[in-house]
């Protein structure tokens, strides 16, 4: 059993907890890249036939291998993208947060989901369904060029992943992670720079392609030597320069 499943909560077999999406939350359409250029008239269409659905932490919104059935975009809360290694270890590709669109691509090419999406915290999902999506990109070539630019980011961020797995010491591979989540997502206050969700020690180690246990262990010295706070919800970045200079480091641990 892979880690997106062990412990993960699912919503088969239970009421799902669907809403309509009303006229009025069409900016919440319109605050997806993939739609912020849309007349009007388009997204109040869209609007009709999309669902709002809730997630608890760890509800899977859907598995890898599934049919690619619903376009889907976070309102709000977070959630993670998770695809399993060959050694059957969940490898996090990427935590989305508001905003953000997952399962696009797979809904225009008619193909299964390549990666897992579960949630990170109680979260809100805008699902599409996939034959609205289709008939929308034949109408409206923004919407794949969008895409195409969403996956061409993804897509860098992949590589230089991948390429940091075979060549950088685990410590900077963990400060790496952790500063590209700040800079995108981080706020700024009197105490540092603050990730808006709860990242678990598991998730950071599976974006960083380590385990768990050293994950714990290079954080802990993090927290001692004052370059992290953990105030129980969110991990605060408190020395940005030094995890810098660990991000940059050939030898350290």
């Amino acid at each position: 059993m892979t880690g997106v499943t062990k412990g993960a909560r699912s919503v088969a077999g239970r009421g799902r907890r669907y809403h309509p999406v009303m006229a009025t939350d069409v900016r919440a359409l319109r605050a997806s890249a993939v739609f912020a250029v849309l007349p009007a008239r388009e997204l109040e269409a869209l609007a009709g036939v999309t669902r709002e659905q809730t997630y608890a932490a760890r509800e899977i919104v859907f598995s890898e291998g599934e049919p690619a059935q619903w376009f889907c975009v976070v309102r709000s809360g977070r959630v993670k993208i998770v695809r399993a290694s060959r050694e059957g270890k969940d490898v996090v590709l990427d935590v989305l947060g508001p905003g953000e669109q997952f399962g696009g691509v797979a809904v225009i090419e008619r193909r299964p989901y390549p990666a897992s999406a579960q949630a990170v915290e109680p979260s809100v999902v805008l699902k599409i369904p996939a034959e609205p999506i289709i008939r929308l990109a034949e109408r409206h070539p923004s919407v794949i060029r969008e895409m195409a630019l969403m996956m061409g980011r993804r897509l860098r961020a992949a590589h230089d992943s991948v390429q940091s797995l075979a060549v950088d010491p685990v410590e900077a591979r963990l400060a790496r992670t952790l500063l590209r989540l700040a800079e995108r997502d981080g706020a700024r206050g009197p105490r540092g720079l603050a990730l808006p969700f709860h990242l678990t020690r598991q998730t950071l180690a599976d974006m960083s392609g380590t385990t768990v246990e050293t994950t714990i262990r290079i954080v802990s010295r993090w927290l001692k030597d004052g370059l992290v706070r953990d105030d129980g919800e969110h991990l605060v970045l408190t020395d940005l320069a030094a995890l810098g200079e660990r991000a940059r480091s050939s030898d350290c641990l």
